[in-house]
């Protein structure tokens, strides 16, 4: 028996096919967005590692007392994977929204990895 594809895993493999079409080898962004976290990876499809990553689960994130779950914390998680990308010596990226409308944390985390010094 077929099964069905939900529209957000449709949505996914077409951005994710729109930037290999255009992304000319340059490693992605890669953003998960839950309900209470937010996770960012740069991710090397070339070789398949991932070169730097950052999530609001890790122990420097969570003794703050804060919430994975605004916007603060994805600027704070978008400027800590751009600083990580930028020491494993990646500023070039492309943006892999992951399906999401690019509005409230996704832009958020976006914007701080650009004033953090990558370029999308």
């Amino acid at each position: 028996m077929a099964t069905k594809t939900s529209p957000h895993t449709k949505r996914m493999a077409r951005v994710r096919k729109a930037l290999a079409a255009r992304g000319n080898l340059r490693p992605r962004l890669s953003v998960f967005r839950s309900s209470k976290n937010i996770y960012a990876q740069v991710i090397d499809d070339a070789k398949g590692v991932t070169v730097a990553s950052a999530s609001s689960l890790e122990e420097g994130f969570k003794k703050g007392g804060k919430t994975g779950a605004d916007k603060t914390a994805a600027t704070a998680i978008g400027k800590l994977v751009a600083e990580r990308a930028i020491a494993a010596g990646v500023k070039d990226v492309v943006f892999d929204r992951g399906g999401y409308i690019y509005h409230g944390r996704i832009k958020a985390l976006a914007d701080a990895a650009r004033e953090g010094g990558l370029n999308f």
